[in-house]
């Protein structure tokens, strides 16, 4: 049973009380699935500080590695990043020769941003690490119980995504 107490400030209390169900509740699915979350990232993050790089600048490293040269205003939402985030992020790795930034030809309004040769090679070997360390997360798992895993998160982020959405457009438009 969930206990949910209504408060006045941004923040509300929600209680467990017990949680001796067979129906789990989607509040202590979320907090199991933020703590996993969150212990994945900290070995993650273990692992990028030998390397130097940021957890940032390896994310949009490794989304140009795999997607290619991309406008700043696309690499931005794939990383998560605010539009002030990724200028910063694109700065630091130009300084470092790590990516280049170049006006797109069809717009010059719209900035490219492409890997270099040296951040190329300094990204696929990170990367490749990057690879082996979530096998050692992952490793408890079977292939289809990771499949599976792959396949519900991404049902429930795409549920989350649109609930989103439906929110953000209610909050435009004032409905």
């Amino acid at each position: 049973m969930i206990q949910y107490s209504v408060g006045t400030g941004i923040f509300h209390e929600i209680r467990i009380i017990s949680m001796k169900t067979d129906t789990p509740a989607p509040v202590h699915t979320w907090l199991v699935m933020m703590k996993a979350t969150q212990a994945i990232t900290r070995y993650a993050l273990a692992n990028f500080q030998k390397t130097g790089l940021g957890f940032s600048d390896f994310a949009v490293l490794e989304a140009l590695l795999h997607k290619g040269p991309l406008p700043v205003n696309v690499i931005g939402p794939k990383v998560n990043l605010t539009p002030g985030s990724i200028s910063v992020a694109v700065d630091r790795l130009v300084a470092k020769d790590l990516v280049s930034r170049v006006e797109s030809s069809e717009d010059r309004r719209v900035r490219i941003v492409a890997l270099t040769p040296r951040g190329k090679s300094v990204i696929a070997p990170i990367f490749r690490a990057h690879a082996a360390t979530m096998e050692k997360v992952f490793s408890g798992l079977s292939h289809d119980e990771l499949r599976q895993l792959e396949r519900q998160l991404k049902r429930v982020g795409k549920q989350a995504e649109s609930l989103f959405e439906r929110c953000a457009a209610k909050g435009r438009t004032g409905k």
